[in-house]
């Protein structure tokens, strides 16, 4: 004999499975459904110091974010000139959108003032520990101090960010300047800033850790 079910049951063991489903699918980190907000929070090589507003790393990094179906909006949180200290001195004001994912791109104007790498990684330390606070996933771009600030000052300037990564349990991209630094093909004039090819090099390489942390945003918010 076959069993007859009401319809009124059918539609609740329906909207159990649905629910169910929702439940086991991971959800997007933007949790309005709308697309992930990313700040990009450094200086001037994510301001795109040099290059027109399109070939800038922001504009080029949300162009390979869309390429790879990734629905995002970019903050630009660059400025030139700016340090570690500044960064965290204006970190409440560019946390005001509410981003899912801060790549942090700071230091090389540290290194390059020859700052104490001690106040930078102190600075740097407060940053992680305030974006932490908000639930933000973290990608922590690396910088090398310049050589001719000698082997010491490179000791402890080099190690800041991978101590800190390590601490804080955020993923680490090494060297934000990783493939392009030293080579003058790929920089301007001014052999410290990339040009437009020099950014796509960037975007190309950081991609893979920052949709790792794309993915890590699922589960901090």
């Amino acid at each position: 004999m076959r069993l007859r079910v009401p319809l009124a049951s059918r539609l609740v063991h329906a909207a159990l499975g649905a629910l169910l489903l929702h439940l086991a699918t991971p959800a997007l980190p933007a949790a309005s459904g709308g697309p992930l907000k990313i700040l990009a929070l450094g200086d001037s090589l994510t301001a795109g110091y040099g290059l027109p507003p399109n070939d800038g790393f922001t504009a080029q990094l949300g162009r390979a974010l869309k390429g790879a179906g990734i629905d995002a909006t970019i903050i630009d949180g660059g400025v030139s000139g700016d340090t570690v200290a500044g960064g965290l001195a204006r970190l409440d004001w560019v946390l005001a959108d509410d981003p899912n994912v801060v790549i942090i791109e700071l230091g090389a104007n540290d290194a390059l003032r020859g700052l104490d790498p001690a106040a930078t990684k102190a600075s740097l330390d407060a940053i992680l520990t305030r974006l932490q606070q908000r639930r933000c996933a973290i990608l922590l771009a690396g910088m090398l101090a310049p050589p001719n600030l000698g082997a010491d000052y490179a000791a402890s300037f080099n190690a800041i960010f991978p101590d800190l990564a390590k601490q804080h349990g955020v993923k680490l991209y090494p060297f934000f300047l990783d493939g392009v630094a030293g080579d003058a093909s790929l920089l301007q004039p001014d052999g410290l800033h990339p040009t437009a090819k020099g950014v796509a090099i960037i975007v190309r390489r950081i991609m893979p850790a920052l949709r790792q942390t794309i993915d890590q945003a699922g589960t901090t918010n």
